[in-house]
């Protein structure tokens, strides 16, 4: 019983190590390269000049963090709910599916160096509006087509069933469909918490209200205070796992129930 448990204890322990060692490694290979091979800053400065700063800068790191953070998730939000009910629809009216496949097709291929402009233009650089729009386009697409495959994954058997007992389709879709998406659904979800939070940070370089990591990035770059612009992109970097975290905590919990 106990050596049965013993692997069981130690695989989380493994996982958490190792990429802890790992980055420990990694870490201080780049410091020993910056200092062997005398690498000037504005090339890349040594991890403990970032770490330094990011500890200095700590308050006005995590203000950045927290304004782009919070216009990734109004857009990671926005783009999960649209893309879900669209996929959904897409699922049960083939003509719709047959529209908005071109559509979405069109907009996986909108840069948002592109469209981050026009949207300042449209809703005022005074808003966060056109961060949180851009956000969620960026999150729309994965999630509109992992999910719209989810709901194609029903086997014909679970359809005929549903059918015999006179059931609709809408509640075909909440009893069997949806059930059997869910795994694609949180796939989506997953990719897009990272790109929710990299569009966000992407659109703050082309104009907007003064705030955010992708501001905070390019004032120290332009200042030539390259280590505190390392320390607002490890800022974006925690930022980008906590995401992650919490969209892979979500999932586990919630298949965990069905």
């Amino acid at each position: 019983m106990s050596t049965a448990a013993s692997p069981r204890r130690a695989r989380p322990l493994q996982a958490v190590l190792a990429p802890i060692v790992l980055g420990l490694i990694v870490v201080l290979a780049w410091q020993g390269a910056v200092l062997a091979f005398a690498i000037k800053p504005f090339i890349l400065p040594a991890p403990f000049t970032i770490g330094a700063q990011f500890a200095g800068n700590l308050q006005s790191v995590v203000a950045g963090m927290t304004v782009t953070g919070r216009n990734a998730l109004v857009g990671l939000l926005l783009g999960v709910v649209i893309g879900v009910l669209l996929a959904i629809v897409s699922a049960l009216v083939r003509v719709f599916d047959a529209m908005a496949a071109p559509i979405v097709s069109a907009i996986a291929v909108v840069p948002i160096v592109a469209l981050a402009p026009v949207l300042y233009t449209m809703f005022g650089a005074g808003a966060e509006t056109a961060r949180q729009l851009v956000a969620a386009l960026a999150v729309f697409v994965p999630v509109y087509f992992n999910t719209l495959k989810g709901l194609r994954q029903v086997r014909p058997v679970h359809r005929d069933l549903m059918r015999s007992y006179a059931a609709s389709s809408w509640q075909a879709t909440r009893a069997v469909t949806l059930p059997t998406a869910l795994p694609f659904v949180f796939t989506g979800l997953r990719i897009a918490s990272s790109l929710a939070v990299i569009s966000a940070l992407i659109a703050e370089y082309f104009g907007g209200p003064v705030g955010g990591l992708g501001k905070s990035i390019t004032s120290a770059a332009a200042s030539s205070n390259y280590g505190l612009a390392w320390a607002y992109v490890l800022g974006s970097v925690i930022l980008g796992l906590v995401f992650y975290g919490g969209s892979l905590g979500l999932e586990r919990l919630a298949l965990r129930r069905t």
